[in-house]
């Protein structure tokens, strides 16, 4: 089941606002604010916003926040989001914003539940995201009926072992034509299952490229072979950042509790 269309217009305007935003010498939290501003108020991304705000002032990331909005946002959104925020990993957290808002902005249109599904996948493979949690991730999301949260976890248990072409051209229309047809739900459409006959002992991201020249289905933003010192220095300002207000926190834990009254504005003249 997907949001309002209106929900994902201003979710691929908030996810492009922020990676544009964020080479500029602000704190994420005042970019969020601002952003804040500009959404539309009759939308829940605007109530999520705010609280997201919260949580980057006690855990300084934005997975935390994702996930407790389970209802909003996606438990592959906040995969992505996880694995970007991730200190050992090599995952650039603007590609990541570039990526959820091309599924944003797809959703918004006339998605199909198959274009859902090829671009989460290619975004695993494209990135190296490790298909075991990735896959996990994508079982949940609320755009996938029973058949394929099904299907999806048998990705997950067989990718590496069966070629992912043929796991797709056995559940389509095109296998069914000509072959003995089987008890499984038919997933995939006549295009896809001949597609996917085409690509069968091929690198996967051929197959994805054929999916999208034909069926337009959405191409995911392409990681960037070489990064300049210009790049590199924000993301470690950010990183340090976020590793200092976790080493407060934890002082002030050890000394004896964190000091909560800083979260919070100064009481209202009715409230002394």
């Amino acid at each position: 089941m997907f949001l309002d269309r209106e929900e994902y217009v201003e979710q691929a305007y908030f996810f492009r606002t922020l990676c544009e935003r964020m080479q500029l010498a602000m704190a994420t939290q005042d970019l969020l604010v601002s952003i804040r501003q500009e959404l539309l108020a009759t939308t829940k991304l605007p109530m999520a916003l705010e609280f997201m705000v919260q949580e980057l002032r006690h855990t300084g990331g934005f997975a935390t926040a994702m996930a407790r909005l389970a209802h909003y946002f996606t438990p592959f959104q906040t995969f992505v989001v996880r694995e970007a925020e991730s200190e050992g990993g090599r995952f650039d957290f603007r590609i990541a914003l570039e990526i959820l808002e091309r599924d944003a902005d797809y959703r918004a249109k006339s998605p199909s539940t198959q274009g859902v599904f090829l671009y989460q996948f290619e975004t695993l493979c494209r990135n190296r995201l490790g298909y075991d949690r990735g896959l996990e991730a994508m079982a949940g999301d609320p755009a996938y009926d029973d058949a394929w949260r099904e299907w999806i976890l048998t990705v997950r248990r067989q990718v590496g072992i069966i070629d992912f072409a043929d796991m797709i051209f056995v559940r389509s229309e095109h296998y069914t034509r000509h072959h003995e047809p089987h008890d499984k739900p038919i997933l995939f459409g006549e295009k896809e299952g001949r597609i996917a006959l085409a690509n069968r002992r091929k690198d996967p991201l051929f197959l994805f490229s054929a999916m999208q020249r034909h069926l337009g289905y959405p191409a995911v933003p392409r990681p960037a072979r070489e990064k300049s010192v210009d790049d590199l220095v924000p993301r470690m300002e950010r990183r340090l950042k976020s590793l200092e207000q976790r080493f407060q926190l934890l002082e002030e834990e050890m000394r004896g509790g964190i000091n909560l009254n800083r979260f919070y504005g100064p009481p209202k003249p009715d409230e002394r």
